[in-house]
């Protein structure tokens, strides 16, 4: 038998309900992550904090070391429900800038912010209590939720409203064309990838393009671009005419084209039928390699141009599988030393609009492919192949003039032929 007071064992103290509701709450997220553990472990949370809260309601003023280990408890919940709520606020951040609309993009922020602001709330909870409490431990507990209410609090503070002009060659370089439209329509911030091959000749497009003043020093977080055909399809929705204007406006510039360019172009098509012509978009890319051109396809469709009295213009990637009968190929025409120059955006536009002034070119048809969009914002009628509906670039279908999208259907062949003759036949 231990005689010595200072040697006896302690008695362990009672788990209450909240401190189980609270250690299962935080198990949760110590074993692998399931679905909905994020919402158990938030529901947990919730538990504890309601009974921790009740114990205080219900407790005697007498009962001094119940009502600290209470508060103790509701430290720790709050300490908890703060540090998820920055977790939960840094996931909404991100999917926000995801959004495929600006108003989706607002919405979520706004989200955002009520997250935040409930994170900063648990973290006033805890501070509270440890100051009535005053003692280290639950001193440390009120520190941490603290912490991570400035850190969400940082995350509305730090957002990023700009989107990033992608200057890196393996990025989709047709995306940088709708970022300067929403620019130019929207007056979107811009952030240019710094340190890329592209990134002077970005900074010259847009500087030329009179976008310099929304040019903004790049950072982390940037704004991704899924909002930005959205963007350009309200401000065609307000006015077609004036968009497509101030767009070729600042695109093309007021200058003649280029007499490199002129040459270059008249050069490869001498020979070739003066008559009506439409660019043939050949695709072959890593990503989503679904959209990728079918040469099958491809033959039937030039076929269709033929009969049509259109001379098929090869655009794009190198051509996989023999050339379609009659065709012209300019395929991989924007590998051309006179087109990777630090101008390299106006020239290829300029490239596109010389074929529509000089060699009777009325229309681009092909797979879906950013390429496709630089020239269709100028004004060029385009179709665009696609299994189902785009999300993304359908808003743009009935708002930029002459901007179609074909889903291949049992008839789509029909419906091609038919555009095909309006543009034939357009005066």
């Amino acid at each position: 038998m231990n005689s010595n007071p200072a040697k006896a064992p302690r008695r362990a103290m009672a788990r209450s309900p909240a401190d189980t509701a609270l250690d299962e709450a935080q198990a949760v997220l110590a074993t692998p992550s399931t679905p909905d553990a994020r919402q158990r472990h938030r529901a947990l949370l919730e538990h504890a904090i309601e009974l921790a809260e009740g114990v205080l309601d219900a407790a005697q003023s007498s009962d001094t070391s119940g009502l600290r280990a209470a508060k103790r408890t509701l430290a720790r919940a709050h300490a908890a429900r703060a540090e998820d709520a920055r977790y939960g606020a840094g996931q909404l951040a991100r999917g926000s800038q995801r959004a495929p609309t600006s108003d989706d993009c607002e919405d979520g922020w706004e989200r955002v912010e009520s997250i935040v602001q409930a994170s900063e709330a648990s973290a006033s909870v805890a501070l509270r209590i440890a100051a009535e409490l005053d003692e280290p431990r639950t001193s440390k507990v009120a520190r941490a939720a603290e912490m991570s209410a400035q850190r969400a609090r940082q995350l509305v503070l730090e957002r990023n409203r700009s989107y990033s002009f992608h200057a890196e060659p393996t990025f989709s370089f047709g995306e940088g064309w709708y970022l300067a439209a929403a620019a130019v329509l929207a007056s979107v911030p811009i952030q240019i990838e710094a340190g890329k091959p592209q990134t002077a000749g970005a900074e010259l497009f847009l500087n030329e393009a009179g976008l310099g003043p929304l040019l903004v020093p790049p950072r982390p977080r940037p704004l991704a671009n899924k909002a930005l055909p959205d963007l350009v399809a309200r401000a065609f929705r307000l006015d077609p005419s004036a968009a497509q204007a101030r767009l070729r406006a600042a695109f093309l510039g007021p200058a003649p084209i280029p007499s490199a360019i002129v040459e270059w172009v008249d050069e490869r098509l001498a020979g070739a039928s003066s008559g009506r012509k439409v660019l043939m978009w050949v695709r072959y890319g890593a990503h989503h390699a679904g959209r990728n051109t079918d040469h099958e396809e491809l033959l039937v469709l030039c076929q269709i141009l033929r009969e049509e009295g259109l001379l098929p213009v090869l655009v794009g990637d190198a051509l996989r599988g023999h050339a379609p009968p009659g065709a012209v190929d300019l395929t991989l025409f924007w590998k051309d030393p006179l087109f990777q120059r630090g101008n390299m955006r106006r020239a290829q536009l300029l490239f596109f609009e010389h074929l529509r002034q000089a060699h009777g070119l009325v229309g681009q048809l092909g797979v879906t492919t950013a390429g496709m969009d630089g020239p269709a914002l100028m004004g060029l009628p385009t179709m665009y192949l696609t299994q189902e509906p785009n999300v993304r670039l359908g808003k743009w279908v009935g708002a930029v003039p002459g901007y179609e999208e074909v889903v291949r259907d049992a008839t789509y062949l029909d419906r091609i032929r038919r555009a095909l003759e309006s543009w034939r036949d357009r005066t």
